[in-house]
């Protein structure tokens, strides 16, 4: 991407060398930047040199670390720990590294020049922009006056005559602060952004050898006018992978004087550490040398949960999965087509797991359970996705879109979303300017990514399926639907009865509970109430008694607790959430024999939805 510097205004671009934007041109066919650089950096090269942009936007990992130099590689050797530095280290030093000027601001450090470790650059630099702004210290902080300073130099440049032009690099870090998105109703604001879109489609900026490039965190912060620019090259800064992330630790281990036999354990929590951004790891490593304890024990774990859970700003829990589903007393043939599913994966059969799943059922029936024993079978962790709407104008946006960069370096992860039908909204935009299409915009385009099937599992979780878009229930996103109901037979009682007994700590006693009227629509829920409240009966006897605490749960006791309690009167609201879940099910044997027999039916379908179409009339929803 350089050029001598006496190189008049030509319609071609600059050439690009294998050490970067600089030199002379790449062989066809290779790379235009080292193999150690990251792929973004290519892109970013590609599109300069095809005469497509001369001003980029980077998003997404811009605060973590970067490769700035070949010792990253390692090249069968130890990676350099101090190959690695920030993004505006490595734009400075290897991108723009021959260009004459690398300009840097944001709105906390003001202008200042970047020319990596060569003081002689750096002098060369501070000498030509004093010729032009003066003394260091008076060069301006103001956003807009810092704007217009470099509008200004980059127009001086352009008259320049051909012998005194420079090779220009602009880097505006904190972007969403310079043109930030719902702001543009100030004149401050306009003003910068009309001036960042003026470079990107001035046609001389192009001719020359002049880049900008503006990184911010999320992009959903930046003006969406600057955003959707065609002549704006957008690129994503992801997360580190694998091969990254072992490099990275090696260097780190041994730089913090990890022994030799302590580096398999660093080896082993690197391929842990999908998710957490290079500092984080550096930290997570550094402290366990600290410490003496082992890098990939319980405490990276912990230490993992806690810097993504933070990253995120509390958006995603992860859920340590304890239990499998072995765990699950009833719904058979839904843990069949569950327990299926997780064999795949487990044999990294990831072609045929589906992309997502929508469980739904009435309240009660254990949807967030079998999610969180599905992940368990599978043996990947479990992260809850939590409630990431903000008041602030593109704060919903910015959050959901971290999220979703963790989670696709997270994987493979089940990602869980309770209330799904109230979490995600739909396309319309309800008064709130557009926020709820724009995040189910964004939740629809990744659950339909298939290079993520089987390494990002979505299970939705709703009580009223109805409610939820079918853009997200189609094949290719939430693909299998597996309606739970009530228990439905005496076995079904029984093993919901024996497993309440194991959760609450306490067991029956033999021949309990004995046969159950099904009539009373007992939910998973409501049979632990009734254990519970039996075993409190029975505390409470013994107690009056001077008695030891019974070990198991005697027959009077379970009588009277089934005799005390009331079943919720909300029967039209049950009654409609298990019709919703029958006409969402897409494979009938997870159906009940009673809901078989009524679909079965010449036009049950049609008479269900009837039903559901009036319930829905009555209690107004």
């Amino acid at each position: 991407m350089t050029s001598s510097s006496s190189t008049p205004v030509s319609s071609t671009p600059p050439a690009i060398g294998t050490g970067g934007l600089r030199g002379s041109a790449a062989p066809s066919g290779s790379r235009a930047l080292p193999e150690w650089c990251p792929i973004w950096a290519e892109r970013l090269g590609d599109a300069y040199l095809s005469g497509t942009s001369c001003v980029f936007l980077l998003h997404g990992n811009v605060r973590d670390l970067v490769p700035v130099s070949e010792g990253a590689a390692g090249h069968g050797a130890m990676a350099d720990p101090d190959a690695w530095g920030t993004v505006s280290d490595f734009l400075a030093r290897e991108m723009f590294g021959r260009w004459d000027v690398v300009l840097a601001y944001d709105v906390g450090k003001g202008l200042r020049p970047l020319a990596g470790p060569d003081p002689g650059r750096l002098r060369a630099m501070v000498q030509w922009l004093t010729e032009r702004l003066g003394n260091a210290a008076t060069w301006p902080r103001d956003p807009d006056q810092a704007i217009a300073a470099i509008d200004g130099l980059l127009e001086r440049n352009l008259i320049d005559p051909p012998d005194q032009r420079k090779r220009i690099a602009v880097v505006l870090d904190y972007a969403q602060y310079l043109v930030p998105a719902g702001d543009a109703g100030s004149r401050s604001a306009a003003s910068r952004l009309v001036r960042v879109l003026g470079w990107s489609t001035n046609p001389l900026l192009r001719r020359v050898n002049v880049a900008i490039v503006l990184a911010t965190d999320t992009i959903s912060e930046v003006h969406p006018r600057l955003v959707q620019n065609p002549a704006v090259t957008t690129i994503e800064v992801p997360m580190p992978d694998a091969s990254e992330l072992q490099r990275f630790a090696m260097a780190t281990a041994q730089a913090a004087g990890v022994p030799s036999e302590g580096m398999a354990g660093v080896k082993r929590a690197a391929s842990l550490a999908g998710g957490l951004t290079l500092e984080s790891l550096r930290g997570v490593i550094t402290l366990s040398a600290r410490e003496g304890t082992s890098p990939d024990g319980a405490e990276f774990v912990a230490r993992k949960k806690d810097l993504i859970e933070r990253a995120c700003h509390g958006l995603i829990e992860f859920i340590q999965p304890r239990l499998t589903l072995d765990a699950v007393a009833g719904h058979v043939d839904a843990k069949q087509r569950l327990e299926a599913d997780a064999k795949a994966i487990r044999r990294g059969e990831l072609g045929s797991a589906p992309m997502g799943y929508l469980i739904c059922g009435p309240v009660g029936t254990g949807k967030s359970f079998i999610a969180e024993c599905y992940a368990g079978s599978v043996g990947i962790p479990c992260v809850v996705l939590k409630n990431f709407r903000s008041k602030y104008v593109g704060e919903t946006e910015g959050n959901l879109e971290h999220a979703l960069g963790v989670l696709r370096s997270l994987g493979p992860v089940v990602v869980v979303i309770d209330e799904a039908d109230a979490a995600l909204g739909n396309r319309q935009s309800d008064g709130d300017s557009g926020t709820s299409a724009r995040v189910f915009s964004m939740i629809a385009r990744q659950m339909g990514d298939t290079r993520y099937r089987g390494r990002i599992v979505w299970m939705l979780l709703t009580s009223r399926p109805d409610l939820l878009p079918i853009d997200l229930k189609r094949q290719g996103r939430a693909e299998v639907h597996i309606p739970l109901f009530y228990p439905h037979d005496q076995a079904e009682i029984d093993a919901m009865f024996a497993a309440m007994a194991k959760k609450s700590g306490v067991r029956l006693a033999p021949g309990l509970p004995g046969p159950i009227d099904l009539d009373l629509g007992l939910s998973g829920a409501d049979i632990e109430s009734v254990v519970l409240a039996a075993r409190r009966a029975g505390l409470e006897r013994a107690a009056a008694e001077g008695a030891p605490p019974p070990d198991a749960i005697r027959a009077d006791d379970l009588a009277a607790a089934l005799e005390n309690f009331m079943p919720s009167a909300q029967g039209l609201e049950k009654e409609m959430q298990e019709i919703a879940a029958v006409l969402e099910c897409t494979e009938k044997r997870f159906l009940p024999d009673r809901w078989k027999e009524q679909i079965g039916r010449q036009g049950g379908r049609s008479h269900l939805q009837e039903r559901l179409a009036a319930i829905r009339e009555i209690i107004g929803s």
